[in-house]
């Protein structure tokens, strides 16, 4: 049997009523396209994602390799096993992001091999797409202790039959319950040699995903994940116990969960708050100095700190590489943006006006815990 999923106290119900709260305001501007600087929004979020989750495995990739990834473009050194892991985890979220719009979408044993195969398909010896052949132990690398045993591998198949059929039925918990109930089921099975936790996380997502109606990337905890992997290891170690153990309560790990939940939700509400006063601020600098507009996206996303490209600036504006270099070296000119690199390597990053403008909309960040506000102990709020 797969774990199950807990029976919920009254508090927990109390914090999915405030998550379906946030959910609400996130769908005001979750839709696609809905403002110019959505594009950039979603772009960012997937590759926080991104990001996040492979940070976990030790695949420690910067936000522009990641950004640029989401953006096809060439990572800064695409022969490392790092830069091949996040297009991997790119080609695998951009599928997720698919099949979470596709009404005739089924899970299966193959999807989830075929997902696996995306993930880690660059490295055959990590057997992509295969169930692992034999016994695995997940090991502490600062102690060297075994801190879980895996199921052995002729329980596999048959567990993953189980989640497969209980992803299949859906039920009456909440989508985020259950994308948390998928999450730790298919991580304790770890039913592969390799990239069990991605696929988990992944699978969470498109859980959450197909059962609401914000995009995935609006949907998905891994930024949150990537700077609380300790915490993370903390509470599947708690609910494992060193084994497979599904007859232990996995309530600890939904009220993980959901904690996370609430506070990355927070953070999607406070950007995308403070990219609608940020794009206002660049399209004013941009006006006063005659820019054009199709040049406004560029300044915007440099003054978030991302770089720009020519490539880039060209599929924004949609115009030809000579007069998107005509348009960047105008944006250097001004000193709205400031070149760094040369030929293959060149890119642009924001100027000293651009950079002012991004720190005089930043908003005070707050990480509050559900659990606190539902038993009367924080004070409400976005997170």
């Amino acid at each position: 049997m797969i774990y199950e999923t807990p029976k919920l106290e009254p508090e927990d119900e109390a914090v999915l009523d405030l998550l379906a709260a946030q959910k609400d305001r996130l769908r005001l501007f979750a839709d696609y396209e809905q403002r110019r600087w959505y594009g950039t929004l979603r772009r960012s979020a997937m590759a926080r994602a991104i990001q996040g989750s492979n940070s976990i495995e030790g695949y420690n990739a910067t936000l522009d390799d990641a950004m640029a990834a989401v953006e096809d473009e060439p990572a800064s050194d695409e022969r490392t096993e790092t830069a091949r892991a996040i297009k991997g985890y790119r080609d695998a979220l951009t599928y997720i992001c698919q099949v979470a719009r596709d009404p005739y979408f089924e899970f299966s044993k193959q999807f989830l091999k075929s997902l696996h195969f995306m993930m880690v398909g660059f490295d055959m010896s990590k057997g992509p797409g295969r169930w692992r052949p034999g016994p695995i132990l997940v090991v502490d690398s600062r102690s060297g202790e075994t801190v879980y045993t895996a199921p052995g591998p002729e329980f596999v198949d048959p567990l993953i039959v189980e989640l497969v059929d209980a992803l299949r039925a859906q039920g009456a918990s909440s989508p985020l319950v259950r994308g948390a109930m998928a999450h730790l089921n298919l991580t304790l099975i770890h039913p592969f040699k390799d990239g069990n936790g991605r696929m988990a996380r992944a699978l969470q997502t498109l859980v959450i995903a197909l059962g609401g109606s914000l995009h995935p990337v609006f949907s998905s905890i891994e930024e949150w994940l990537g700077e609380n992997t300790q915490a993370y290891y903390d509470v599947l170690a708690a609910t494992a116990q060193g084994e497979w153990s599904p007859h232990r309560s996995a309530l600890p790990w939904v009220r993980f969960c959901l904690k996370a939940h609430y506070q990355q939700a927070g953070r999607m509400i406070r950007r995308n708050e403070e990219y609608d006063h940020l794009f206002t601020q660049v399209v004013r600098l941009a006006e006063g100095a005659g820019v054009h507009e199709r040049s406004h996206l560029a300044l915007f996303d440099a003054a978030l700190g991302f770089r720009v490209t020519n490539q880039r600036y060209r599929a924004e504006a949609e115009v030809s590489e000579l007069v998107a270099s005509r348009d960047l070296k105008g944006l250097v000119d001004l000193g709205l943006l400031v070149p760094q690199g040369e030929k293959r390597g060149r890119h642009y990053l924001a100027g000293e006006t651009l950079r002012r403008a991004r720190a005089a909309t930043r908003a005070p960040r707050s990480m509050l815990d559900p659990y606190d506000l539902v038993r009367g102990r924080g004070e409400p709020g976005s997170a």
